[in-house]
């Protein structure tokens, strides 16, 4: 199930204008149930733009991830501020057990000098519905009587 993304204050990582729009963004590439982690990058700001970056692991059906990259430019000052672009690629899939080298790969290629903020999917997407379990017929010569008693069938 696709939830849209949570509406906060200005405040912390992955709050903001420019990350609203990157979480509504990625609605539309994948399930958010499916995320089971979003690092960001520090927000850039120069002059009247700001940029971020996020990279967004998925589970899979296999022990391997899909990993993302999901950007925004945001235009923060001026006549046409709010206006913006977000990106979304899929830039390949990732054995779990190495995420942390392709983060710090993306990190060197960046050119970032710090590492990236792991933020909680439900910072971005509501915390899915429970599922509604379904309740497994019993066998009757196990069942137990509601009242706890029991009455022979043909008896008044």
């Amino acid at each position: 199930m696709i939830t849209s993304p949570v509406l906060g204050s200005d405040t912390g990582p992955g709050i903001g204008p420019g990350w609203t729009r990157v979480a509504a963004a990625l609605t539309h590439h994948i399930d958010p149930a499916d995320i089971e982690g979003i690092w960001l990058f520090p927000p850039v700001r120069r002059e009247e733009r700001e940029w971020g970056v996020a990279v967004v692991a998925c589970s899979t059906e296999s022990q391997r991830r899909r990993v993302f990259t999901a950007s925004y430019m945001i235009l923060v000052r001026g006549r046409e501020k709010g206006q913006g672009k977000v990106a979304v690629e899929e830039v390949g899939e990732s054995p779990a057990t190495v995420l942390e080298d392709v983060l710090r790969g993306v990190r060197e290629r960046a050119g970032e000098t710090e590492p990236p903020v792991e933020i909680e999917p439900t910072v971005w997407f509501e915390p899915p519905d429970p599922v509604d379990e379904e309740i497994p017929e019993s066998d009757e010569s196990d069942s137990t009587p509601i009242s706890g008693t029991s009455q022979p069938e043909n008896q008044p």
